[in-house]
């Protein structure tokens, strides 16, 4: 298979990750690709509990990239090796986030990004999200 564009990388990784949590029973809603802020609006099927995601998307195994600031999602979501048959996904809490964060700063410019050993423990970790259905 070619190697896709980071724009298609993203786009299948927003995508699959809708589809996971439409799964576990959460009306999914996708924000504007490439705009500031949050990527994801989820809310149970009762309209009672709402929350925020991020999504950052991987073609391989690297550390990710991290815009610090306001808003803070309620979750960020890793969807790893987007264009293989079963993506890897790890879900952490914004508060996890937060900490997991390190910087470092270049000719004037800072990076902020997450290391792959410090998301890596959160692989699968739905039951942090839980149902967004009673069953």
């Amino acid at each position: 298979m070619a190697k896709m564009s980071n724009q298609l990388v993203g786009n299948a990784g927003l995508y699959f990750v809708c589809y996971q949590l439409t799964r576990r029973g959460w009306n999914v809603l996708p924000t504007s690709r490439n705009a500031k802020g949050v990527d994801i609006v989820m809310y149970d099927a009762s309209g009672e509990r709402m929350h925020t995601v991020e999504v950052k998307a991987l073609s391989e195994r690297n550390a990710i990239g991290i815009s610090p600031g306001p808003p803070t999602p309620d979750f960020l979501i890793v969807c790893r090796k987007v264009c293989e048959p079963a993506p890897e996904m790890f879900i952490m809490r914004g508060a996890e986030v937060a900490r997991l964060i390190q910087d470092q700063k270049d000719r004037g410019k800072t990076s902020f990004w997450i290391e792959i050993r410090d998301y890596e423990p959160y692989q699968d970790r739905w039951d942090l999200i839980g149902m967004g259905h009673s069953t």
